[in-house]
């Protein structure tokens, strides 16, 4: 007897699911249709951005050899081309190497790419810095002190990615100014910092070297 109700269950069931299927089966088919083609077309996107990809990365390499080859000029279009049409990560790249292929022929000029680089918004934090230590490096030798102070003060904290670079130009910058107070307090910083590098170190002790000596009180 148990059989015959199991029976009676499981064509039960068949019938149940076959009146789903006969009211449903449209919009399974439909949801399969549609998972497939999301698929299909997420895996056509990820080919497409390769794709983009490695053409930038090609051109990005042909660029920087027009800039080995000092066709600065060449090299300068050649990074404004990738700037305007490769993915993000090339972009800010090839932004960062056209300033510095202008700087070659107008230094103020590649340092006002670099300054409108440190103002977008859209680019990382890291690149902003970046881009402020470059142009500060640009006009070293034309600013004045209190300038640079402005453009880097925040570039030197603690967390700061390029605070030695920082910290290194606003010494040499106070000490061009013949700011003797101001040079010996980016340098002691350089030196009390345990993550100074080697090479940067040992041009701040040279510069140190060159102060005249603290008076005595």
């Amino acid at each position: 007897m148990s059989e015959l109700f199991d029976e009676v269950d499981e064509e039960v069931r068949r019938e149940q699911l076959k009146k789903l299927w006969d009211q449903y089966s449209i919009y399974i088919i439909a949801a399969a249709i549609l998972i497939v083609a999301a698929v299909g077309g997420w895996r056509g996107y990820q080919y497409l951005e390769a794709q983009k990809a490695a053409a930038a990365g090609a051109a990005f390499d042909a660029a920087i050899e027009l800039s080995d080859q000092n066709k600065h000029a060449e090299a300068e279009a050649a990074f404004d081309k990738i700037a305007a049409t490769a993915p993000s990560g090339y972009r800010m790249l090839a932004r960062l190497r056209a300033a510095a292929e202008v700087a070659t022929r107008d230094p103020k000029a590649g340092s006002k790419m670099y300054d409108e680089i440190a103002a977008d918004r859209s680019v990382g934090t890291e690149e902003q810095d970046l881009a402020r230590i470059r142009a500060a490096g640009l006009l070293l030798d034309s600013d004045s002190y209190p300038n640079m102070l402005q453009r880097l003060e925040a570039s030197t904290k603690p967390d700061a990615t390029f605070r030695h670079s920082a910290r290194e130009l606003l010494a040499l910058s106070a000490w061009r100014a013949n700011d003797t107070t101001a040079a010996r307090q980016w340098l002691d910083m350089i030196a009390n910092d345990g993550e100074t590098p080697s090479g940067l170190r040992s041009r701040a002790e040279a510069l140190q070297a060159l102060l005249p000596p603290v008076a005595k009180s």
